[in-house]
């Protein structure tokens, strides 16, 4: 099967479809890492909101690819930045998620975003301000009796004078949690509001301020993640936690060398990028399991250069490239987005996403991915 694609240039040329499509094999219980994809939302492109004002969701189509990761044995991070939080998913979504998500899927391993993303940052005058934006999704989330991610904040990185600020804020945090929680450092290249956060610009004093923050709270401390695209930074941080405190590797660029680990440790994971590659993921970590790891880098290895395609900069637009796969594969029958994002990446960009995911084994129906793919071909003017 053949396919007209453009390339970088705009030039045409025709790619030969040679994938052969991954079989998932899902995870149990006796998994030896803890697998989250940070899962996205369908919007319902038949709604007449406005596409910047309140999100306007499929649910159904939403809930059922989370059944559909929580069938691969995957943990779910609900209500994260893959969702297009603060990206066109606002704090009356996202509760809405949580709630949903809880309702349907009440025993599956689910994780969620707590944060301050209702507080404008430029209406934030003071840390009490930061505070009781904390507690208000805090308390929401856990009238659930629902898990937490305790998300940074936006808020906080505006009004906070210094490390001393973050660690009063977290600690009062952490000590109101009712389950141990997982903390997230996502880094300024998805965010530049979150430049300097722990109120310290270099890595390893920023660092410090959250290993102290750890310490101080570890029995209500899960794990930490952190996305930072560095895997340098994520194994020195990993050889400082504290036994009982996990590592989830955010690192879209270096997953499976970090999940992998080496002779004193290794990470678990909580990506974004594990929303399309699920069935890799599921099938990559159960041959880890199995002590086949050899066989876990020849399923996952292959699948990087498309991670850092789809999470090139601008890095937050990542998410197109993750709706796009979406779309290709089955799991929504538009590609249309929050915030009509489906336009921040170009049609060369996903062509080659197509070409990637090919290659990788991605592409759960060939047939139906190339006939869509032709549709969007064809919307941008290509016959």
């Amino acid at each position: 099967m053949k396919i007209r694609l453009p390339d970088k240039n705009g030039r045409l040329y025709a790619h030969q479809l040679v994938g052969t499509r991954i079989d998932a094999t899902p995870l149990t219980e006796s998994s030896s890492r803890i697998i989250y994809s940070a899962a996205h939302v369908v919007s319902d492109p038949l709604s007449d909101s406005d596409p910047h004002g309140p999100a306007a969701i499929d649910w159904e189509a939403t809930l059922a690819f989370r059944i559909h990761l929580a069938d691969l044995g995957l943990g779910i991070a609900e209500a994260m930045d893959t969702a297009q939080r603060g990206m066109g998913l606002d704090w009356s979504g996202a509760y809405e998620l949580i709630r949903r998500t809880r309702e349907a899927l009440p025993d599956a391993r689910v994780a969620n975003g707590a944060g301050t993303d209702h507080l404008h940052p430029r209406d934030a005058r003071s840390l009490d301000d930061v505070r009781k934006a904390y507690f208000k999704q805090l308390d929401a989330v856990q009238k659930l009796d629902a898990r937490v991610i305790l998300m940074a904040s936006r808020a906080l990185a505006r009004v906070a004078s210094g490390p001393d600020d973050y660690f009063a804020i977290y600690s009062e945090m952490l000590e109101a949690c009712e389950h141990p929680v997982i903390l997230h450092w996502l880094g300024d290249m998805f965010d530049p509001a979150l430049a300097g956060y722990w109120g310290v610009k270099e890595f390893g004093g920023a660092m410090e301020v959250l290993l102290d923050i750890i310490a101080a709270n570890e029995k209500k401390i899960d794990g930490i993640k952190i996305s930072l695209l560095d895997k340098d930074k994520e194994i020195r941080m990993r050889r400082r936690l504290p036994g009982s405190v996990k590592m989830y590797t955010g690192d879209d660029f270096n997953y499976p060398e970090l999940i992998a680990g080496d002779q004193i440790g290794y990470s678990h994971a909580l990506l974004g990028i594990f929303d399309p590659l699920a069935a890799a993921a599921a099938q990559a970590v159960t041959r880890l399991t199995e002590g086949d790891v050899a066989g876990f880098h020849a399923v996952l290895d292959p699948t990087v250069p498309l991670a850092r395609h789809i999470f090139r900069a601008p890095t937050q637009y990542y998410k197109t490239g993750v709706v796009f796969l979406a779309w290709l594969n089955g799991f929504q029958n538009h590609f249309a987005m929050l915030n009509g994002a489906q336009a921040s990446r170009s049609l060369p960009h996903l062509a080659e996403i197509f070409k990637m995911s090919d290659e990788c084994g991605l592409l759960r129906q060939p047939d139906l991915a190339v006939e869509r793919m032709r549709s969007l071909l064809k919307i941008y003017g290509v016959e």
